[in-house]
């Protein structure tokens, strides 16, 4: 694998989340379980849920945070991103539907989404930066917006309790002659045979309801084969961080600090002993968030970078899994 270091800046990040906020101890009460049970089996403590907003609405929440921390103006933006696992309506697709809540007087500018499950916003970032360093665009604004929870099967526990939705935005430059900040190596890999371990399978043409005699509903709901999919991303993950490290030229130790995909409590515990780095290293905001799909983890990066973990000119992995099977991770500086 050849990597290409690029001279890419994340210039402001933003995120936004529903009003509603849903706690483990809710959930309890809502399947008769003692005072606590939720949040010792899942790690999650609080997570928020959609009522009245829409991914749209939470994406361009998120975008006005980042264009503020960016000290940058909707008429800087050159190109938006919409980086979602899942689609606030078929048609059209969700770029246009966030330049479309924001109104009328937005520029003409270049929208288009990047879907890849959980990995989206990591894809996107790793497929924009070479178009940003190339002088494509100047700013780039990418946002991962998900509403996860209607789609939950709440009549088990399961998935039900761990999932939350919200948004995540950040802004991408070239950087300046002087600035550090760089991609460094990035990696993403799909093993086809992992297609079925999650899947929504209504949405499409596949499952269409002209096709079907008998409901839709059921199809509309998220379903996961969590100990395969665990079983595979423990088997891949060592040897794909080893090969994204050697890309970098860097080992474990000059890690600042790894933001993973918000994935489960399990896969967070256990990422850490497989990449043999000190819990502190890893940003894991799980418990107040739960997993936010694709919005997860560049709220992560979020939540490092205005708590102060991470400060310029450090070396950072961004790294997850998702629906497809997908493996992904980026070395940057920044």
């Amino acid at each position: 694998m050849t990597n290409h270091r690029r001279n890419i800046r994340i210039c402001g990040t933003g995120v936004a989340v529903p009003e509603q906020v849903l706690t483990s101890d809710e959930i309890d009460r809502r399947f008769g379980l003692p005072a606590g049970t939720v949040f010792k089996r899942y790690g999650v403590r609080t997570r928020h849920c959609t009522v009245h907003e829409n991914s749209a609405s939470l994406a361009l929440a998120a975008c006005e945070a980042a264009l503020a921390q960016a000290d940058l103006r909707w008429s800087d933006i050159d190109c938006l991103v919409a980086a979602s696992a899942t689609m606030d309506q078929a048609l059209p697709y969700n770029a246009a539907m966030i330049l479309a809540a924001r109104g009328g007087d937005t520029h003409r500018i270049t929208a288009f989404d990047v879907g890849a499950s959980c990995l989206s916003f990591l894809v996107a970032l790793d497929t924009l930066s070479y178009l940003v360093e190339s002088g494509r665009y100047r700013n780039v604004l990418i946002v991962s917006a998900d509403i996860a929870t209607f789609s939950l099967d709440w009549s088990t526990l399961g998935e039900s309790a761990i999932f939350g939705d919200g948004a995540a935005a950040a802004v991408i430059r070239k950087a300046a002659p002087g600035e550090t900040s760089s991609v460094l190596a990035s990696r993403i890999e799909t093993y086809p045979e992992g297609a079925e371990y999650c899947h929504i399978k209504a949405g499409g043409s596949r499952y269409h309801p002209r096709r079907l005699a008998g409901s839709i509903g059921p199809l509309a709901l998220f379903h996961m084969d969590g100990p395969r999919l665990f079983k595979t991303v423990s088997r891949e993950m060592p040897r794909f961080v080893e090969s994204l490290l050697d890309g970098a030229a860097l080992t474990h130790d000059q890690l600042r600090l790894v933001v993973p995909h918000q994935a489960s409590r399990l896969a967070l515990d256990h990422l850490a002993k497989r990449l043999r780095v000190e819990a502190d290293c890893i940003v894991d905001i799980l418990a107040d968030f739960g997993n936010q799909v694709a919005a997860a983890l560049p709220s992560a990066l979020h939540h490092a970078i205005a708590g102060g973990r991470v400060q310029r000119g450090d070396p950072i992995m961004l790294i997850g899994s998702g629906a497809g099977l997908t493996l992904g991770g980026m070395v940057m500086v920044y």
